[in-house]
């Protein structure tokens, strides 16, 4: 017997004969297509190195302005604490608030802080010894900041500067007189970092779009590797479908990734080339979907020994082979189909085999797809296309901060929806700034009660609080991340505070700035990492001025200020112009049914205007958005056992993953050429048309609550018209008609289980001529989980030997003890939580 270890010194070619060299292909970047390299797994936790840029970045810039404002403070004889602070203010937010593509969008963002600092810091000079009026300033920078952050990146920008120059004000109690002073040392720290950042830290979106290309590849190898031990005879299955089913969340948010950096113009200049980019791994991963899934359901079976040892070999060489040389794997799908042919061919061959055979058939036919893609990949610039139909790409996505987007697009469109007319209108733009300026009137007075040198604190909490979160959950978790790396910052910061002691400048200032690039490496990660590297570099700063008996006291009332300042914060945004999340929720999941609506839009133009201008992978990609939000803003405040949390929610999510599955598979297959007869086509309007009035219906009901229209689910019509088709001549045109049609009636039942479980009345279709069931239209009640192949742990089941059934075909389940075989709706396999692999067709995820 071949083990996957064994497999895999068979497949190396360091120690074997070396396969034959390809041919070389000129378009394809080496740092995508190259071999494998040791910092691989480096890309795979950060795709396109965001996190380590930040962190990057965080550092040159601190450096850069603590050594300039230190220099400033010495030629114009200012206090050095203050030049530091001050020029420490413009690399911080330098960092952290300013990004872009190119040198004339940071120079004119980064030049532009020090005039809204410095403006606020003399008036901040000027009322400094009025305490109320301190206090009420900083209460209305704060809502300015807010309000201007409805503006752009700049609004947001200056909001935030003149915010931290009243802190830095209050702080430092600058005197009027140095105010131009200070001024002099942010512009020209301004200056000095934008030098550095152009120097060391300079905007390269294309490499960074290569980067996340080669995330994909790295992340594509991973999970070939993961379908190689789930055929390991002895591997725990449960196990590897965990592993499989976090690969590929990866790899769709990887791909999701490279459709955004695709839309910046700096990255891909020719939108038909980053249409035809799209398309390409659009369809690769596709067919790794199809391949993981097949391979889970023929690891749940016991496969010939000569055909597991073909997958494997198989399988290895797609992990192994660059997509430089992705023709290589030609020879392993044709192994992989000659031994399952070979099986599907034998009268005689055994049930068990002739279903593992027709999986394996699958295997191949993904992994022929996976090369076709690849290698189109590799020619995209040769073959740049002419047709009517190939139009610019058009991202569905645009990244925040790196990421992408999750309830920030849900909750926009919800406060809109809900504010249309009248005096309602101004509330999306003065709603953030309310929240804002009750709840810093509301903490400052009770932070300047513990500690008024520092009731600043409280202000602080306020704003990390409402920045970046759109629902009480998302505020709540912040509140966690916060108090746990306030508490681990101040553990960490005390320690090192004792170990470099309080005369060692140079050590001190070395572990403030390590502290605030490991935080920035860690914010996109977990907002406690950020905290943590915060605090460990604020107590090196405490520890200057305060007796290390008083720092316990110090960091304790700085984790009450927070805590207050959060919870405040977030009482006023449930309180204010209240969004609930169960709002937010229902506006997401509205986003997701009208991008159903419009990938079916779209395919009823393709079918019926050939030549129109359609990009159905573009739609398709738009699901998986609207279901990454929809991720979003279901989280649940606090991840209970599954045995422990209600399972209404988790079925509706696994649903909606379903039908976007189904999507990606419909959008892929039904982007052909159909040449049907006028009574066909007119049966396949009439298909679309009643699906789309069944989502409508469903939007209707999710926007506004009320049913007004029911789910007819479409399976009997289409089972009708894949009738008629099928005896039409074969070819691969009517395969992928045939798949598409499956997609279409899996798509319909993925959807009709969740309006049933949102609430929407359905009705059985009215049947055709052939006298379908009843009890065929309509989905049947999600009860339990469909036991499926790849579903079924425990001991692999022993060959006996059964009736024969026909190649290709697999056998049903025989019927229970006691009990006798009832006729079952052909589409009910389909109305689970999740794909049946046995009956999704090639491709399919």
């Amino acid at each position: 017997m071949t083990s996957p270890g064994t497999a895999r010194q068979e497949a190396d070619p360091a120690k074997g004969a070396r396969p034959p060299r390809a041919v070389r292909v000129g378009l394809a970047p080496r740092r995508v297509a190259g071999p494998h390299r040791w910092w691989d797994w480096v890309l795979v936790t950060d795709p396109g190195l965001g996190q380590l840029q930040a962190g990057w970045r965080t550092l040159v810039a601190m450096v850069t302005s603590l050594a300039v404002g230190h220099g400033m403070a010495h030629a114009l004889a200012v206090p050095s604490m203050i030049g530091m602070m001050v020029a420490g203010m413009m690399g911080l937010m330098s960092a952290f608030a300013v990004s872009g593509n190119s040198w004339q969008q940071l120079a004119k963002a980064i030049l532009w802080m020090p005039f809204p600092f410095a403006a606020v810091l003399w008036l901040a000079a000027v009322l400094h010894g009025d305490r109320t009026l301190e206090i009420s300033l900083n209460v209305a920078a704060l809502a300015v900041a807010f309000l201007l952050a409805r503006f752009g990146p700049l609004g947001l920008l200056t909001g935030m500067m003149m915010f931290n120059g009243l802190l830095v004000g209050t702080m430092a109690g600058i005197p009027t007189a140095l105010v131009g002073k200070a001024f002099a040392v942010a512009l020209v720290s301004a200056a000095a970092v934008l030098a550095g950042r152009l120097l060391l830290c300079y905007p390269m979106p294309r490499e960074d779009l290569l980067r996340t290309q080669r995330t994909f590849v790295v992340e594509a190898r991973r999970l070939a590797d993961t379908t190689v031990d789930a055929l390991d005879p002895d591997a725990d299955l449960k196990r590897v479908e965990r592993r499989m089913n976090r690969s590929l969340r990866r790899l769709n948010i990887v791909t999701v990734t490279i459709d955004a950096r695709l839309a910046q113009p700096e990255a891909a200049a020719d939108p038909v080339v980053a249409e035809l980019l799209h398309r390409h791994l659009f369809d690769a991963e596709l067919a790794l979907r199809g391949t993981g899934r097949a391979v889970l359901a023929l690891a749940a079976q016991s496969p010939p020994e000569e055909l597991r040892r073909a997958l494997v070999v198989g399988l290895l060489l797609a992990r192994d082979t660059p997509p430089a040389r992705a023709d290589g794997l030609r020879p392993a799908v044709e192994m992989i189909r000659e031994q399952a042919d070979t099986i599907l061919r034998n009268p005689r061959a055994d049930p068990r085999d002739a279903e593992c055979a027709a999986l394996a058939r699958r295997v191949a036919e993904s992994l022929d797809s996976l090369t076709g893609s690849l290698v189109s990949w590799l020619t995209l610039g040769r073959r740049t296309p002419n047709t009517p139909a190939a139009v610019p790409f058009h991202s569905a996505v645009a990244l925040e901060n790196n990421r992408i987007p999750g309830s920030a697009a849900p909750m926009r469109r919800a406060l809109t929806a809900r504010t249309g007319s009248g005096w309602q209108r101004a509330v999306p733009f003065v709603r953030a700034p309310l929240h804002a300026g009750v709840a810093a009137a509301i903490v400052c007075p009770i932070a300047d009660a513990i500690d008024p040198q520092r009731f600043y604190w409280g202000l602080i909490g306020v704003m990390i609080t409402l920045f970046g979160t759109n629902t009480t959950p998302e505020r709540l978790r912040k509140f966690g991340h916060r108090m746990v790396g306030t508490a681990a910052g101040a553990a960490i910061g005390v320690l090192l505070l004792h170990l470099i002691g309080h005369h060692h400048v140079y050590w001190t200032l070395a572990v403030i700035v390590l502290g605030l690039s490991f935080g920035s490496w860690g914010m996109q990660r977990a907002y406690a990492l950020w905290t943590t590297g915060l605090v460990v570099a604020l107590v090196q700063l405490y520890g200057l001025t305060t007796p290390d008996g008083g720092m316990d006291h110090l960091l304790g009332e700085r984790l009450l200020d927070n805590g207050i300042g959060i919870l405040v914060a977030s009482a006023c945004a449930a309180l204010i112009f209240p969004l609930s999340t169960r709002t937010i929720v229902r506006e997401a999941e509205h986003g997701y049914v009208q991008a159903v609506q419009n990938l079916l839009a779209q395919i009823s133009a393709r079918w019926e205007e050939p030549d129109s201008p359609v990009r159905l992978r573009g739609a398709a990609r738009a699901v998986d958005v609207a279901l990454f939000q929809v991720n979003e803003v279901s989280r649940p405040l606090v991840r209970m056992p599954l045995g422990v949390r209600g399972r209404r929610p988790q079925h509706r999510l696994a649903l909606l993953a379903t039908a976007a599955g189904h999507a990606r598979a419909l959008a892929a297959a039904a982007d052909i050429d159909i040449d049907l007869s006028p009574r066909l086509s007119e049966r396949v309007r009439l298909i679309t048309h009643a699906f789309t009035d069944s989502l409508r219906a469903l939007d209707h009901h999710l926007a506004n609550g009320t049913a007004q229209g029911v789910w007819r689910p479409v399976g009997p019509l289409v089972r009708e018209l894949q009738a008629d088709v099928r005896p039409a001549s074969p070819g691969p045109r009517a395969q992928r008609l045939q798949t598409a049609l499956r997609e279409l009636e899996a798509l319909d039942t993925a959807l009709a289980g969740f309006a049933e479980q949102s609430g929407l009345p359905w009705r059985p279709a009215p049947t055709g001529s052939r006298g379908d069931s009843p009890r065929c239209g309509g989905p049947r009640p999600l009860r339990r989980r469909t036991g499926t192949g790849h579903a079924r742990y425990g001991p692999r089941p022993p060959r006996s030997p059964g009736p024969y059934t026909p190649p290709g075909r697999p056998p049903g389940p025989p019927p229970r003890p006691g009990r006798t075989a009832r006729p079952r709706c052909p589409s009910a396999a389909r109305c689970t939580a999740a794909p049946t692999p046995a009956a999704a067709p090639p491709g399919s995820p």
